[in-house]
């Protein structure tokens, strides 16, 4: 019989923070591997699979940015979560760009991490595969939710599971001005008075993607005051 339970992965160097961690996801029904390292988490990651990687940034060796680029070579689309002692907008962007799903900064309220991982786990829709999967084109992009990849004009791009469900919202409300509160609501699971920066450097990712210039955005466009719309044909 196998375990149904989501397979969380720790890398946390803090022993006191994390064997909190672990007792409390334990305590919501989840497996955790725990590592202190990096190195140590990568050498696992290569042989089991994972549903959530939750990773501290200053960790001894290799840190968790270069944790994070080494994870996505492996596994493009598991999500991961950040964790950081730094509070600077840079630090949070970097994460981001270097294939973090969400952050959270240190010392964080333990029913906000809970919410954060719970929406982030939440199974996706899509996640079954299909025989035939038809792709969705814009402009010179053909993109494949049910596979997790994307042909642009730069070549084939790989896609996390939240990059998924970013995109899958925004063709199904192709054309609608979408509220920050509803995307990040739905998404990531965020209470819908949360403030933060995740969204807009997720859209900055989209846009390097598919964008035939990404600071002109004709595709995913910010609505000022609201948040953002997908435009089909760049209109």
């Amino acid at each position: 019989m196998t375990d149904d339970k989501p397979h969380i992965l720790l890398v946390e160097d803090e022993i006191h923070l994390a064997r909190g961690i672990c007792f409390n996801l334990e305590e919501e029904g989840h497996r955790v591997s725990h590592f202190e390292t990096a190195e140590r988490a990568m050498a696992t990651l290569e042989i089991e699979h994972f549903d959530l990687v939750i990773l501290d940034v200053m960790l001894p060796g290799m840190d968790g940015f270069q944790a994070c680029r080494a994870i996505r070579a492996l596994d493009p689309r598991v999500p991961i979560l950040l964790l950081t002692a730094r509070s600077e907008d840079a630090d949070r962007v970097e994460g981001l760009e270097n294939g973090a799903d969400d952050y959270l900064t240190k010392p964080f309220n333990l029913v906000e991490f809970l919410l954060r991982v719970k929406g982030m786990l939440r199974r996706s829709s899509w996640y079954r595969p299909e025989p035939v999967e038809e792709g969705y084109s814009f402009g010179d992009n053909e993109v494949f939710l049910l596979s997790y990849r994307a042909r642009t004009a730069q070549g084939e791009v790989d896609l996390t599971e939240m990059e998924v469900r970013v995109l899958s919202v925004f063709f199904r409300k192709e054309g609608q001005a979408i509220h920050r509160s509803d995307l990040l609501q739905s998404v990531w699971g965020y209470s819908s008075d949360t403030e933060t920066r995740t969204l807009d450097n997720f859209i900055v990712r989209l846009r390097k993607y598919f964008e035939p210039d990404p600071s002109h955005p004709i595709h995913f466009q910010t609505v000022r005051a609201v948040g953002y719309r997908f435009s089909r044909e760049g209109k």
